[in-house]
Order: structure tokens, then sequence, then C-alpha cells
């Protein structure tokens, strides 16, 4: 896994546009043109435990409400299953599509096998500065397990302090 400093890996993944359904590629370059991003990585759209557990989209959506902090989830599932899902919980976070599991890879959260199906992102969050560097990285082999929203808030609140002086 990514640590604290290192520089967060270029990616550019398709996703779907909430309001009107259109594929677009987005790259994470994209979103840190104009500060800050977090990053989350999540197992399966309508798996149980993602399902069960979507309040961590819902509440790094609440991150999403500053203007200078971009909020996107990514897993290895389909643009379709992305647009699905996000309309059946209500998601306004963008959900990127990264099928062959490239980006969970190369940010080191990636399953080679989970529950039968190959390359599957693991659940982590990473929040990146607007230069590219991981300020802040978590993750967890157990899907069902939560980041620490606190301290999700505790890093954003900190690359702020950094940033304003």
């Amino acid at each position: 896994m990514l640590e604290n400093g290192v520089q967060a890996p270029e990616f550019t993944l398709p996703s779907t546009d909430p309001d009107d359904g259109t594929i677009d590629r987005v790259s994470l370059s994209d979103h840190l043109a104009d500060g800050p991003a977090l990053v989350n990585f999540y197992v399966f759209d309508f798996h149980p435990a993602c399902t069960e557990n979507v309040c961590d989209l819902h509440d790094l959506a609440w991150f999403d409400l500053d203007a200078s902090l971009s909020v996107v989830g990514v897993s290895t599932d389909s643009v379709f299953s992305h647009r699905a899902f996000a309309g059946a919980e209500g998601l306004d976070v963008p959900l990127l599509s990264d099928s062959d599991g490239s980006a969970a890879s190369a940010y080191g959260v990636l399953y080679d096998e989970f529950q039968g199906h190959g390359a599957v992102a693991k659940r982590a969050v990473f929040l990146i500065r607007s230069d590219g560097t991981v300020a802040y990285a978590w993750h967890t082999d157990a899907p069902g397990e939560q980041p620490d929203f606190d301290a999700v808030k505790r890093a954003v609140e900190s690359l702020r302090a950094a940033d304003s002086e």
C-alpha cells in the first residue's frame, strides 16, 4: 500500500455522468487541478459488505461539500454497475471503473482473488495533496470494516492548515 509522502500514481478511468449517463474518462490529475482529492477504493457495487456499509461513500461525500476537495469512489465494477449502484443508493460521488484493477494495483490495494473473483479492489482511502503526494492512507483486508472518519477529517484539516501557511 502507498505510504504518506509518496507520489500517488496517476490514473484515467471511465465514469458515468450522474445527470445524463454519458461515459467520460476521468483522471486523478483532473481532480487535483482544483485542490486535494479523497480517493475511496471499495470492493463491489451491491456486495453485501459495500451495500451494508455504503455509508462510507455517503460519509466521504460529506467532504465533497468543500469545493476545494474532490471525492471519488473506485471499484473494479463496470460504469453500468456504478450507474445502477449510485442510483439505488442516492450517491452523488463520482464512481470510477477500474475494470482491470490497474489503479488498485498501483495503489497496493488489489486482492488477487476475492470470493471467486479476480482483480478486486480492497477497501482503502487516500487523501492526495494537489501536488499528487499522499497525505493520508488507510486500507483493510476486511471488506466490512469502515475507515476512521475522524482520522480522515483530521488529515483534511491538517492539509488545509498546511496549505494556508
